[in-house]
């Protein structure tokens, strides 16, 4: 796969961090914010591939974020998963129905995260191919 522009949104440095690190690893460009405001200045001049995006995050909170980008033209198209601590029951289902694309559980699991990724977004470019112009 080449490389992705990943944007993480994610106000835990750790977590951040270690998405990093994986993410760079495979090879892929990674931006970072720790808060919706810093979200929004990440995206300005840039638009990313896959927007990884922790639901809890200061300033607004994630699904306030999902809303912005789908409104927004440029961004309306970009994936975006939930990277989240929620993993009660119905957790999932309910962010996928507030717009997420996909939803990834913490802790991550590191060996099969950037491959899970890479898929998802592979799937979704195909998707995009497939559709007429």
């Amino acid at each position: 796969m080449e490389s992705l522009r990943v944007l993480v949104v994610e106000d835990n440095a750790m977590n951040r961090s270690l998405l990093r690190t994986i993410l760079r690893y495979r090879g892929h460009e990674v931006r970072e914010a720790a808060t919706i405001p810093e979200a929004r200045e990440a995206l300005t001049g840039s638009v990313p591939d896959v927007v990884l995006l922790d639901v809890q995050v200061p300033g607004g909170g994630g699904e306030t974020l999902l809303r912005e980008l789908r409104a927004a033209p440029a961004t309306r198209d970009v994936p975006v998963v939930a990277v989240t601590a929620l993993a009660m029951a119905g957790d999932r289902e309910r962010l996928l129905k507030a717009g997420f694309d996909d939803y990834v559980s913490k802790p991550i699991e590191v060996r099969e995260f950037a491959s899970r990724i890479e898929a998802f977004v592979g799937a979704r470019r195909g998707d995009r191919a497939d559709r007429p112009a």
